[in-house]
């Protein structure tokens, strides 16, 4: 059986935590992982940001690493992979006003393929009006967005990750051992219902 192929729809300024981890380690499961961005190329970099929590209103942004893109945005094909993930941090605001980003994901919704989407990843589902009626989290600025698409914001702890079908959703990067677990479950078809821990 080939491995399971995942599109990550990533550009400049995502979060750089919610970007390298999640690609190293689905790479490490032994999944394919093609990174892309629009109007970017296989072989060109996007800009990562690091947002830590060091005690004031909100998240501290400071210029992360470079990501190498592996893929070509205007090249892939959406009904060609099997899952699909969203980092968050500041790409997400824009990505969500390109429309063949929309487009693919909700070819992802749709289909009831696997989406895992982070912090302000949920922007771009909001944006592509495919969450009425999920339960979702997010990064808690983003609740406004999520509550609007006519979701139900989960109220979980920051580590914390909650599934609710094909969507596996949670608030920022110190949630990442519970969002993959929780998203490799649903990529093998071992999850079910609606999980949150």
């Amino acid at each position: 059986m080939s491995a399971k192929k995942i599109l990550m729809i990533t550009g400049d300024f995502t979060e750089d935590y919610e970007t390298m981890v999640p690609f190293q380690t689905l790479l490490a499961m032994g999944y394919q992982v093609d990174a892309v961005c629009p109007g970017k190329k296989a072989g060109e970099t996007v800009a990562t940001s690091i947002h830590d929590f060091e005690g004031d209103q909100t998240y501290t942004e400071k210029r992360g690493h470079n990501f190498t893109l592996n893929a070509t945005f205007a090249e892939i094909d959406a009904t060609s992979y099997d899952a699909l993930v969203i980092p968050g941090g500041r790409a997400p605001e824009y990505l969500r006003l390109d429309a063949d980003v929309l487009a693919a994901v909700n070819h992802f919704m749709d289909a009831g393929k696997p989406v895992a989407a982070i912090c302000h990843g949920a922007q771009v589902l909001t944006a592509a009006k495919c969450i009425e009626g999920r339960m979702v989290s997010a990064y808690p600025a983003c609740r406004p967005e999520v509550e609007l698409a006519g979701a139900t914001y989960a109220e979980i702890a920051i580590d914390a990750a909650v599934t609710d079908g094909n969507l596996v959703t949670a608030p920022a990067w110190p949630a990442h051992p519970a969002w993959l677990s929780q998203f490799n479950a649903v990529l093998k078809g071992e999850a079910a219902g609606s999980l949150a821990a």
